[in-house]
């Protein structure tokens, strides 16, 4: 008798899921577990404090539609309140798993938990896929080692690689062994309000990937992506693609349906370009691991951030001297999404105006972002920064001038209310000393 489990990740999801295949062919008895990691839920070292509600119920809704379409094909989706390394060394102890299927994370901690669990249980076949990318090692012209030092060098390179096809559902798994484990639990679906835009899950994933390539948006797309506001401004696809409701190669399959029907743009090609952006910060994350967190990035140079925190409240408030940084801030912390535009324009207000240390913005992404991506989150900002990808070294934007070209009217300002704020950013005592207010308010 063979036992598989099949550790989810950011893959929630059924249709274009080779470990899923692999388990159907080689094992009896089936596993399904998805870890909560407790981290992810408490305060860090950035002065955050652990997933926000638009990010937690993204995820509740993201495993009710996985646990829903799991259940159709004879299987139970298990969630675990513990993290990942307690959680995978209890279920191989109780349980006799021959077979771990993972799909590939460019994250280093996960990178890490996995090797932990190589090392400690040797006799266990672990199959690792390559389910969150566009590519596999395999396709790419280049060993990950040789990564191109910067993005553009990386698409010459891959634009013309054919991926993969997505693969169908299936329509029958192993059924799952019996057991029990403290804190490891069938999921229980979770009742969450609608009032986002954004419902996590597969049938909304498909929902929205099937909406958009059916009208003309996206031989619109290269003109309207830098808009700050407005659901036609770009896909829209980022939540789920990150959530792995939704796969990059699905994106790519109906992208190419689309152009061979309407034919190909220049607009379409970017929708490409995106998700090739996308593709090189998987890998990025990959070859440099932890240097992804390092202060000095990939070039290792002394930075001039710092940590302000009133700075750095007010940044996270919305509630800065800069109208147009104050209206994008507000509009995170409601919706949990902002324009890449958007995410640009704060980012460098915070490294350049307010001379924060980049990795407190990256972290409050983290936080905040329900399209949040590991690679591509903090390999942004590195790139802002000047301490990564970018050949440039960073990207210092001028907001007057970003506020004329992209909300010359105030309109975007006016409806986040980003005109309102403290007129002073610092608050200083009558010897010019720092004020440090005890309160968060």
């Amino acid at each position: 008798m063979k036992v598989g489990l099949v550790w989810f990740g950011d893959d929630l999801r059924s249709a274009d899921q080779n470990i899923l295949w692999r388990a159907m062919q080689e094992v009896d008895f089936l596993v399904c577990l998805y870890c909560m990691e407790p981290h992810h839920q408490r305060p860090s070292r950035y002065a955050t404090q652990g997933m926000s509600e638009n990010r937690r119920r993204f995820l509740q809704q993201g495993l009710n539609g996985l646990n829903a379409t799991l259940a159709k094909v004879g299987q139970t989706l298990f969630v675990s309140s513990m993290d990942a390394d307690t959680s995978l060394n209890l279920i191989l102890n109780e349980v006799p798993i021959s077979h771990l299927y993972r799909n590939h994370h460019g994250g280093w901690d996960e990178q890490q938990t996995l090797k932990r669990i190589e090392n400690q249980y040797p006799d266990v076949r672990i199959q690792i896929d390559h389910g969150l990318s566009l590519f596999t090692p395999s396709q790419l012209p280049f060993n990950l080692t040789g990564l191109p030092e910067s993005f553009s060098k990386f698409r010459r390179l891959v634009e013309n690689v054919d991926s993969t096809t997505p693969l169908p559902s299936l329509h029958k798994l192993p059924p799952a062994p019996s057991f029990n484990i403290h804190n490891i639990m069938p999921w229980q679906h979770q009742i969450t309000d609608n009032h986002s835009a954004f419902t996590g899950g597969e049938e909304a994933a498909m929902d929205q990937l099937s909406d958009y390539f059916s009208t003309n948006l996206p031989n619109q797309y290269k003109a309207m992506r830098n808009e700050l506001d407005g659901w036609e401004n770009s896909t829209k696809l980022s939540p789920w693609l990150a959530q792995g409701s939704l796969s990059a190669r699905q994106i790519k399959a109906s992208l190419d349906v689309y152009e061979r029907d309407h034919g190909a743009s220049e607009s379409t090609y970017w929708i490409y370009f995106e998700l090739l952006w996308r593709e090189y910060f998987h890998w990025y994350a990959t070859r440099y691991g932890k240097q992804l967190f390092l202060p000095g990035g990939l070039t290792g140079k002394q930075t001039q951030g710092s940590y302000y925190a009133e700075r750095f409240r007010k940044w996270s408030q919305g509630n800065t001297p800069y109208p147009i940084v104050n209206a994008c801030m507000k509009q995170l912390n409601e919706t949990g999404f902002m324009s890449n535009r958007g995410r640009q324009i704060v980012a460098s207000c915070l490294i350049y105006e307010l001379g924060i240390d980049w990795r407190y913005g990256a972290a409050y992404f983290e936080e905040q972002l329900i399209d949040y991506n590991v690679g591509s989150n903090w390999g942004n900002w590195q790139y802002i920064a000047g301490v990564g990808a970018d050949p440039r070294g960073g990207r210092h934007f001028n907001l007057e001038k970003q506020t004329a070209q992209y909300d010359p009217n105030q309109n975007f300002t006016h409806k986040w209310q980003g005109q309102v704020y403290d007129s002073q950013l610092d608050s200083v005592d009558a010897a010019d000393w720092p004020i440090y207010p005890t309160s968060s308010n």
